[in-house]
């Protein structure tokens, strides 16, 4: 699947605004084809949002269910390929053009599309009719529970510790392309820092005849490499490899038949090829945030070079703007919330992998988010690791038959960068069942906060403690989370807990431990 992208051979039109819009508590709309007809008891809602924060009801806010989106679409396109695009629907999307259902799809953060060319007739218009599900269950990722409230209100439960924002979060799309086009590209680089050649290597998956070709030029649109065929690799002779300091794009046009589609790609990135070490032949280093709730915009600001995309793959534009900024990512599936006994969210002694808990169909649903998330980013230079999955019980024994298949299949996907996944504090070494299968050593660790709260001079120690153990594994540690909370405004001498003082005094010491051991070599406040 490629991203919409305007070319010669293809037009593409964002279908945001308002769109006729209507709650489904008792699930009447399949039952009532909904789809067949102009919405009953519409109301109006934005295109991409999150309707939970444009009610102001909290039985819809907080509603559990189907809720349905429609508009007309005007179909002016003769004689072409037509395809309609969902960036991100949260968490199930089901489609319909007319009343043909063209698309049916799990999974809330990556997209899907449908080919509506049959369904088309130029000059009438279109009722486009979008079914969305929040439903998590023990075979969803992220998963949960649904139960009903004494007043017989459905209720969702979630393992995680922000809310079930749902809807179309994302863009809409309606594209057109030749009959005969480019269906997939991908791409991969590399760079060589003895001689400075770059390779940039191709696959055209293509549907129906015509003869395709690949050009790749540089930023100022000059030719640099050529070659006809639906693969191959295109050869850069003193290339400027992409890093932090040097986000150089090139532009890669592929050519099949009438279709034309480009792509920015780097000239290799940098990545890690042991503790500390670029694959670009310097040293490196991460520093920045889990961007959950932080600004991109401010990660210059910081002085910061990276983030993760805590807890699930972000859109592609914030992919596109870390390539052309420069900023490091470690992009991550929507797999939070696999430790039904953590904390506050879980129940103690509860148990995660089984039947009946996290089973067979909740690791089909992760290995579908892995795919589908690999698909999606790998042209990306920004993208310097997958992350599996965030703080999952690691510890209970079967853990390591899930995520064994898990943590194999970004290798056979993409071999050229590393696997990784956010180790939870309740998960040390000596009871960690599955981190020796990854080549990142990642964990979240709240030293002085949530463990030890106060007390920062216990924490240090235990903190360097526990990081030198994870050290002596011999690979590369990411601090993927540290921290503290503070109100802004409260100062304490000497510092105490939710004061500016004890934050700043906290992330002091949880910096001067990761400065004494050479294999931390990232730490995402």
């Amino acid at each position: 699947m490629l991203s919409p992208r305007d070319s010669r051979s293809r037009d593409c039109r964002r279908l945001d605004g308002l769109w006729r819009f209507r709650f489904d508590p008792g699930a009447e709309g399949t039952v009532g084809r909904w789809w067949r007809q102009p919405l009953p008891g519409a109301r109006e809602m934005p295109v991409p949002a999150s309707y939970n924060d444009l009610v102001t009801d909290l039985a819809k806010r907080e509603h559990v269910g189907a809720v349905w989106y429609q508009r007309g679409v005007p179909a002016s396109w003769a004689g072409r390929r037509v395809v309609l695009r969902c960036d991100a629907a949260t968490h199930r999307g089901t489609l319909w053009a007319d009343d043909v259902q063209v698309a049916d799809h799990a999974g809330g953060y990556t997209p899907f599309e449908a080919d509506l060319t049959d369904q088309v007739r130029c000059g009438a218009p279109l009722r486009v009719t979008v079914r969305v599900s929040n439903e998590l269950t023990m075979a969803t990722i992220p998963p949960g529970l649904i139960s009903r409230t004494a007043g017989g209100r459905r209720k969702q439960r979630y393992f995680h510790d922000f809310f079930n924002y749902a809807g179309l979060h994302r863009p809409v799309w309606l594209y057109s392309t030749p009959r005969s086009h480019l269906a997939g590209l991908p791409v991969s680089t590399a760079f060589d820092p003895q001689t400075g050649m770059g390779r940039v290597t191709y696959r055209a998956e293509v549907t129906g005849a015509g003869a395709t070709s690949a050009v790749l030029r540089d930023a100022a649109g000059d030719l640099i490499a050529e070659n006809d065929g639906p693969g191959g690799v295109l050869a850069v002779p003193e290339a400027r490899s992409w890093c932090p300091q040097d986000p150089y794009m090139y532009r890669l046009q592929v050519r099949h038949g009438e279709d034309e589609y480009w792509m920015p790609v780097g000239s290799g990135r940098s990545g890690w090829t042991g503790p500390g070490c670029c694959s670009t032949g310097s040293r490196c280093g991460c520093a920045g945030s889990g961007c959950m709730r932080t600004r991109r915009c401010t990660l210059k600001w910081l002085g910061a070079n990276s983030f993760r995309t805590s807890y699930y793959p972000y859109a592609e534009e914030v992919l596109d703007y870390a390539d052309r900024q420069g900023v490091l990512v470690i992009d991550e599936t929507p797999a939070v919330g696999l430790h039904p006994s953590l904390g506050d969210m879980g129940d103690a002694g509860a148990r995660t992998f089984g039947p009946g808990t996290i089973g067979e169909q909740a690791a089909a649903a992760h290995l579908a988010a892995l795919r589908e998330l690999i698909s999606r980013d790998r042209h990306h230079p920004s993208v310097i690791a997958w992350s599996i999955a965030n703080e999952p019980d690691s510890v209970e024994p079967a853990a390591r038959d899930y995520f064994a298949p898990l943590a194999a299949e970004p290798r056979k996907l993409d071999p050229s960068r590393p696997v990784c996944f956010a180790n939870v504090a309740t998960a040390p070494p000596e009871v960690d069942e599955v981190t020796d299968l990854f080549g990142l050593i990642c964990v979240n660790r709240y030293s002085g906060w949530y463990a030890g709260p106060g007390d920062l001079a216990a924490a240090e120690r235990d903190l360097e403690r526990e990081l030198r153990a994870w050290a002596a594994r011999g690979k590369p540690i990411l601090v993927t989370e540290f921290g503290a909370d503070a109100l802004p405004g409260l100062h304490a001498l000497p510092p105490t807990m939710c004061s500016e003082e004890y934050q700043e005094a906290l992330i002091t010491m949880s910096l001067r431990v990761f400065g004494q051991i050479p294999e931390v070599i990232c730490e995402h406040v």
